[in-house]
Parts: structure tokens; C-alpha cells; sequence
């Protein structure tokens, strides 16, 4: 999910597992009409998607990327599908115009990678039915890396703010407050938190070994943002 608003002049880049359904949904009530806000499903409470559709230049975006996503750039166009769902930040400046993107605030979330990898197998494992080990999930080591939704190739920011998910409600209110978006200190609603049931700390449910492997798997991540196993 992305959200473009208008009206409060910023743009929300969704990344994985760090509260962004809980975050759009908060966000679509306080967004007018002309503003972008992509489906999320399942749909949750009072979320509204509107103006997600239509057509755009794709010359840029071709030119910038590889075959495999000028062939998904061509199925968009034919869906009309301009705005989607975990768009990344570089698609999300190819389909908006240079004045929006400069001059709009953009932000997204980011999570401590041991702490986000065992709430990510949690929803991996639910959707599997409960088949899914730990151990396994591990080592396939198809981890959600938020990364490439808020860097360029380079490894370069392309949002003004990356928030943490462990001060997120701080950060946040500092955030609208200098937006001028309505906050009381709550965000209403705390969509898709059913799947981790017992809330043990992490740093006792990894294993050396799967310690290091997702400190490997996330090292870009954690050089930028400071991470440490044992915060």
C-alpha cells in the first residue's frame, strides 16, 4: 500500500511487517478525496481506497529497469494499474510527476530484522496452516528485506524519513504534527497483529546460528538504521 496525499502533502511508502496496515488505515479516513490511497486485503475495518487508477508515461521507468520489470511496468498499463500495493519508492517517483515527488514529505517504516523476521515467519506459518518450523522457514531464508522499497539501486534514501517501528508512535506523532494530520497519540486500529500469539522476546527464540544468518540476510540494514540483537 502507498498513500499520496494532497492535501497534507506527503507520501507513505508501505513496507513490510512494521504496522503499515495499522498506519493506512489511520491514514485513508484522514485523506480527502482527491487524494491516492492503493486496496489493501483482505480488507480491513474502515479503510478506503480511491484514485489508485490510471494511465502514466512509462518511458522513464522502462528505460531504468531490468526486462522483468518492464514486463510487469506493460501488464500495469494494460490493468491501468498506476498505484498498488508495497509499490516501491523508485516506481511510486516514476509515476508521479518531479513536482509532487520534491516537494512532498515521504516516509516509511523500518523494524529491528530479528524482531520483524519472527513476526514475519508467525504469519508465514499461519498461512501455511501451522507446517511450517522456524528452523525451516530460516533456512529457506525468504526473509521480507524492506530495503529496495525505500533505496535506489545504490543503496541511496529516497524518503526524507525512515521511522522506526520501535518509537513508531513518537515518530509518528512528531511526523503529523509537523504535517498538520490530525493524531491523538493512537492509530485506532492494530490490523494484522493476531498472528504472533505469545509475545516472548526475541532474543530467546533465536539460536546462534539463526542469529547470524539474519544478521547476515539484513547487514545493510542494520549498518544504516544502528540494529542491534540484544536492544
Amino acid at each position: 500500500m502507498m498513500i499520496v496525499s494532497h492535501k497534507y502533502r506527503f507520501i507513505f511508502i508501505k513496507t513490510v511487517k512494521t504496522a503499515g496496515t495499522s498506519i493506512e488505515v489511520f491514514l485513508s479516513q484522514i485523506c480527502s478525496s482527491d487524494d491516492i490511497v492503493t486496496p489493501i486485503w483482505p480488507h480491513v475495518g474502515n479503510h478506503r481506497a480511491r484514485n489508485y487508477k490510471g494511465i502514466w508515461n512509462p518511458f522513464n521507468e522502462i528505460v531504468n529497469n531490468e526486462e522483468q520489470r518492464i514486463v510487469e511496468t506493460f501488464k500495469n498499463l494494460l490493468q491501468r494499474k498506476r498505484f498498488y500495493n508495497h509499490m516501491s519508492a523508485s516506481l511510486v517517483k516514476h509515476r508521479l510527476s518531479a513536482k509532487i515527488w520534491d516537494s512532498y514529505f515521504k516516509f516509511c517504516v523500518e523494524r529491528n530484522p530479528w524482531d520483524k523476521t519472527l513476526s514475519h515467519y508467525h504469519m508465514i506459518s499461519d498461512r501455511s496452516g501451522g507446517i511450517v518450523s522456524f528452523d525451516d522457514y530460516i533456512e529457506k531464508g525468504r526473509f521480507c528485506i524492506n530495503l529496495p522499497k525505500y533505496t535506489d539501486p545504490e543503496g541511496r534514501l529516497l524518503v526524507d524519513k525512515v521511522i522506526k517501528y520501535e518509537t513508531l508512535m513518537d515518530d509518528l506523532g512528531l511526523i503529523f504534527c509537523k504535517l498538520g494530520v490530525p493524531y491523538n497519540g493512537s492509530l485506532g486500529v492494530n490490523a494484522k497483529s493476531e498472528y504472533r500469539k505469545k509475545k516472548e522476546p526475541y532474543q530467546k527464540l533465536f539460536t546462534r546460528q539463526q542469529r547470524y544468518i539474519v544478521e547476515k540476510a539484513f547487514a545493510k540494514e542494520i549498518e544504516m538504521h544502528g540494529y542491534v540483537f540484544d536492544q
